[in-house]
């Protein structure tokens, strides 16, 4: 038996949200793209090159900073990390790749910073590519910003929401170009499925169910020594001082590996920002909730009771909208977005592609990348006077693009923020236990003195965006 919209959702429930996703069925429609890598747009004089400093040298900016590469007019000029391993790998790959491109050894020089703020302070830099731990991207997102600079910011936009409020502000104040790597806007199908869903194809929209796995817990994890080759008091950045030990921070021998960091809440809040983002992103996009939020939300989770890793594992939750939708999301569902409305059903995913070798979804074993509960919604030609969504083919590609143009970005600030804000309050959710109101006007709990507590974190001194020079 279905529980009303308005009924708080069961420990029950939450169990059982793995058997029942089992009865998941979908048609695939064959023929939709994944997302699609960058490619090159042409040959560009130098007048035209946007020069790029890389900014946190791991595993999830490899990926970006290569396709964005892969770009003629793009010009990568300098790498900034806290490891210097790390650094001088990402400068010794980058060269690797502009003299197999050119021809020439000598064609780059690739500058090296072990502090960002050098980069920054780098006048030949137009544009900043940021992919460092959670808990440091608002902080340099926010200072290139105030340097003049383009920049592209991997989710989660913020680790809290008053952060992210802050750096959706200045961005806009200081009317610099910033794409957040929510790259699922650049995949055909979430297009696809976003305007079917907008223009009616399922009837009215009342229900969302999103996919999202939780992390496993860890073993205690011993205290190291520091390796001489990582700046570790800057790696904590603005959370507390606690001992080093390598499970905490990220492998000291491969930038393939996924990094202890993502599963301690210390650096950021586990699968619901590290994944949740984007789906939330991509399923705002359907509702026509992109700029505003819930104005409920409940959750219940399971969190580790021992070891290092701390982050949320299963878990389900309930957002309410005020357009009347209600959205559910749990690992019991399929990884993806299911649109349900008064007529049918839309299911949209990313297919085969991964972002990295530890995606939680193993090659080859996703669900089709676009599905439907009739094949004829998949195959129904959007008309003219319809509503048409920003179409665009890579998420680099388009934020080197609306760096010349100065056109908004298909994944700008604003929207990030609002996606992201939804992954916090759904957090904040989980840890306090009980059904929550939420005001997207105001950024607030209404009547709810706790849980407006958890909008903001202490931050350790001289780090950290409560220190920002405005």
């Amino acid at each position: 038996m279905q529980k009303s919209k308005n009924q708080p959702i069961s420990r029950r429930q939450f169990v059982d949200t793995s058997v029942k996703a089992a009865l998941f069925s979908a048609v695939a429609l064959k023929g939709f793209p994944t997302i699609i890598s960058a490619s090159a747009i042409g040959k560009n004089p130098p007048s035209d090159r946007i020069n790029i400093g890389w900014i946190g040298n791991g595993r999830q900016g490899s990926g970006d900073i290569f396709a964005t590469m892969r770009f003629d007019n793009a010009m990568v000029v300098a790498v900034a990390d806290v490891d210097s391993k790390r650094m001088e790998l990402a400068k010794q790959r980058i060269e690797s790749f502009y003299s197999s491109k050119t021809g020439n050894s000598n064609y780059a020089n690739i500058k090296m910073h072990g502090d960002y703020k050098e980069l920054l302070n780098d006048k030949s830099i137009d544009a900043v590519m940021i992919t460092t731990p959670d808990h440091w991207h608002s902080q340099p997102a926010i200072e290139a910003a105030l340097a003049g600079k383009d920049i592209y910011l991997e989710k989660p936009t913020s680790l809290t929401i008053a952060e992210g409020r802050l750096l959706s502000d200045v961005i806009k104040r200081k009317k610099v170009i910033l794409q957040v790597g929510t790259q699922q806007r650049s995949s055909a199908q979430f297009r696809v499925a976003a305007e079917l869903v907008r223009n009616g194809r399922i009837g009215k929209l009342e229900t969302v169910k999103i996919g999202l796995p939780g992390d496993p817990a860890g073993p205690d994890a011993p205290e190291m020594p520091t390796p001489a080759n990582l700046n570790y008091d800057m790696w904590l950045g603005s959370t507390p001082e606690v001992y080093y030990t390598e499970m905490r921070v990220h492998p000291q021998n491969s930038i393939t590996d996924r990094p202890g960091w993502l599963r301690c809440e210390q650096f950021g809040a586990g699968m619901i920002t590290g994944w949740g983002q984007h789906h939330f992103d991509s399923a705002a996009w359907g509702m026509d909730t992109e700029l505003t939020g819930p104005i409920s939300i409940e959750a219940v989770a399971d969190f580790p009771k021992h070891g290092l890793w701390n982050v949320h594992g299963d878990f389900m939750a309930k957002a309410e909208y005020k357009n009347g939708i209600t959205m559910l999301t749990s690992g019991g569902y399929p990884n993806g977005v299911r649109y349900e409305g008064t007529e049918g059903w839309i299911f949209v995913t990313r297919g085969n592609y991964r972002a990295t070798e530890s995606d939680p979804i193993p090659q080859g074993q996703s669900n089709p990348a676009l599905s439907a509960s009739d094949p004829k919604i998949l195959t129904s030609v959007i008309g003219a006077n319809e509503i048409h969504l920003y179409h665009s083919d890579s998420q680099q590609g388009n934020w080197l693009d609306c760096i010349k143009s100065r056109k908004e970005p298909i994944s700008p600030v604003e929207i990030g923020h609002r996606a992201c804000t939804v992954c916090l309050v759904t957090h904040i959710a989980m840890k306090i236990g009980r059904k929550l109101t939420w005001d997207p006007d105001t950024e607030k709990f209404v009547g709810d003195k706790e849980a407006n507590s958890m909008i903001s974190r202490p931050q350790r001194k001289p780090y950290g965006t409560t220190y920002i020079h405005m």
